[in-house]
């Protein structure tokens, strides 16, 4: 595989203190931030991107990476969950904290395909 693009995001849940919700959030923002139309650069169709998406989360194990993988129009999508983001406890004291999410996503192909 060799990646040929990386792009990074950022995802907030304000006040549930949503693990996913943030981790959804941050996905969308580095997917919207690109429009560069790779597979098709290389020749490739757009099924044939492998696409890891990192996220760093203070709490990994709140995210339900099965929710997020429905968010890829396209691709093959790896979620990888890890210790990482930020957790800003709410003035209020409600017990639910400001959560943000930051993600990595990476798209890869396996080049030598396309020069068969």
């Amino acid at each position: 595989m060799t990646r040929v693009l990386t792009e990074f995001g950022m995802g907030t849940s304000l006040r549930r203190g949503d693990y996913t919700e943030a981790a959804r959030r941050g996905i969308s923002d580095a997917l919207w931030h690109n429009s560069i139309n790779m597979a098709e650069l290389f020749g490739f169709d757009k099924s044939d991107m492998h696409i890891l998406v990192e996220v760093g989360v203070q709490r990994p194990e709140a995210v339900d990476t099965e929710a997020l993988l429905g968010i890829f129009p396209y691709g093959k999508p790896e979620i990888r969950v890890v210790a990482g983001g930020l957790d800003i406890p709410r003035p209020d004291g409600d017990g639910n904290a400001t959560v943000i999410a930051n993600v990595a996503l990476s798209v890869s192909f396996a080049m030598e395909q396309a020069n068969d």
